[in-house]
């Protein structure tokens, strides 16, 4: 072959190379380019989806704070009109509960022992409304106070264990378990039930208490509502919760 035509195929087969190497690089950097923007947009899409669950969990804790203002403050006034002694540590155990209902309700996370607080307070509240015709029992076991759970879950089931009570005999019975083992809480209450036509809606944000345990703790609860009888009893468990140590290392 020519010494021409040597350099002619040489020359084409280097300027084939070169186009080769600069077209190879291009693709990975276009391809790099797409897969960040597609990255940046499933971002921003979590973020939306993010903001949108956050959003209806505020909602359907707005929904169930009133509840807990309309018998307390019934109650306040009656005690107001008799000018009662008990109406100052009235007030304080509600303004305990407005605290946590307007401040701490907000956060992701309390702790079990702050809500389970809120629920002793409630009941005095209601020891005091409904006098000497109930009956209140609690058993509460191993409860760490570091250990962490979503606000305002269990508060709304002793709420309706008050309204849909019955009492029978001269009293109103309500029994409260709670226990934690290895991360996991089982908590139970019961009340005397009344008509079964007259609770047959399911109670005060119990709908909205379901979808905040779906969006909380998808895999990890187990919520049981069941009438045995003259008593209508609630079991929900939770597992998987964490502690303030993990929640902060998170």
């Amino acid at each position: 072959m020519p010494p021409m035509s040597k350099n002619f195929v040489f020359v084409f087969i280097l300027v084939l190379l070169v186009t080769g190497v600069f077209s190879f690089f291009f693709i990975i950097q276009n391809n790099f380019a797409t897969a960040q923007a597609n990255k940046e947009l499933q971002n921003k899409i979590l973020d939306t989806q993010l903001q949108l669950k956050n959003q209806e969990l505020q909602y359907l804790k707005m929904q169930i704070h009133p509840h807990f203002l309309f018998n307390t403050l019934n109650t306040i006034y009656g005690l107001s009109l008799k000018s009662s002694q008990q109406t100052p540590d009235v007030i304080l155990k509600l303004s305990n509960l407005l605290d946590y209902i307007l401040y701490q309700v907000n956060k992701p996370a309390v702790s079990l022992a702050e809500e389970l607080d809120h629920i002793m307070d409630y009941m005095e509240l209601e020891r005091i409304r409904f006098k000497d015709t109930l009956k209140i029992s609690t058993s509460v076991k191993q409860v760490d106070p570091d250990l962490m759970i979503a606000p305002m879950i269990l508060i709304p089931f002793v709420e309706n264990a008050f309204k849909h009570g019955k009492i029978t005999d001269g009293f109103l019975h309500i029994e409260m378990k709670l226990s934690v083992n290895n991360g996991q809480m089982n908590f139970e209450i019961s009340n005397t039930a009344g008509d079964p036509e007259e609770s047959k809606n399911g109670g005060i944000g119990l709908q909205n208490i379901q979808k905040r345990l779906d969006m909380n703790y998808p895999e990890n609860h187990l919520l049981n509502i069941r009438r045995l009888e003259n008593r209508y009893i609630v079991n929900l468990s939770l597992s998987g919760l964490k502690n303030l140590n993990h929640e902060q290392q998170d």
